[in-house]
């Protein structure tokens, strides 16, 4: 087994298992998991943006002669997210559900949710695949990400009639596809070596439509000021992280 195989399955084993964690937190007190949600989405909202602008676009960039076909694939992967977006009702809260506030079914909430992680795992595996700091550096920002998906997932499902532990279970298997997905790309890598450079700007237009089309509109939500400042301070913290993982490189 090689080094690039480990890395990712662990790495895509850490991200099934943050769904543990959403878990844990959605049993917090409600009003202290409100508290910890804005600065948990701005936090992710800094990360995925760090990792595309810090790690996959200068690593794209460092073969100038395919930058433009990996920019076309950037655009690529912005409407393969809105597709898929549109196809599954993939869309996830990170709020907790109220009377003003309706989530959508369950089952359709998993099966976005498998799809996404499906991705997920896809994407580190492709990463990891170009290098392995870009791979780290991408289950950082995917991982920083989780955690309040996870929350809003787990609570989906408590509103659609799941008992805790169905819900505990089945938001584990969901978070169980980026396995699958990691896995069919170490195996198809074989076959097609070249495959990590196209997964790199395809995960690089993923992250900059999650994080333009559902993490900032969260936050826009909040419209105290004091909360936006807590907000931008978090949101730059998220793009510190990535940054100083071009220091320990």
């Amino acid at each position: 087994m090689t080094t690039t195989t480990i890395h990712t399955l662990l790495s895509v084993t850490l991200i099934s298992a943050i769904s543990l964690i959403g878990t844990a937190l959605f049993l917090v007190r409600g009003a202290l998991l409100e508290k910890l949600l804005v600065p948990l989405i701005s936090i992710s909202t800094g990360a995925l943006l760090g990792d595309v602008f810090i790690h996959l676009i200068p690593e794209m960039a460092e073969e100038a002669e395919a930058l433009p076909t990996a920019l076309l694939i950037v655009l690529a992967g912005i409407v393969f997210s809105f597709a898929i977006e549109k196809s599954v009702h993939w869309r996830h809260c990170h709020i907790l559900p109220s009377e003003q506030h309706h989530h959508p079914v369950g089952l359709m909430n998993l099966l976005g949710d498998g799809i996404h992680n499906f991705i997920d795992g896809a994407l580190i595996a492709g990463s990891f695949l170009v290098s392995t700091p870009v791979g780290i550096a991408t289950t950082i920002a995917v991982a920083l990400h989780e955690i309040p998906q996870e929350i809003g997932d787990f609570a989906v499902l408590l509103y659609s009639g799941y008992a805790k532990k169905k819900a505990v279970l089945w938001n584990l298997l969901s978070a169980c596809a980026a396995i699958i997905g990691a896995v069919l790309v170490l195996v198809s890598s074989a076959s097609l070596p070249v495959i990590g450079s196209y997964l790199l700007p395809l995960a690089a237009g993923n992250f900059i439509y999650i994080a333009g089309a559902d993490l900032i509109p969260e936050l826009h939500k909040e419209t105290r000021l004091s909360h936006a400042f807590v907000q931008l301070l978090s949101m730059v913290g998220g793009i510190l992280v990535m940054y100083a993982l071009t220091l320990v490189e």
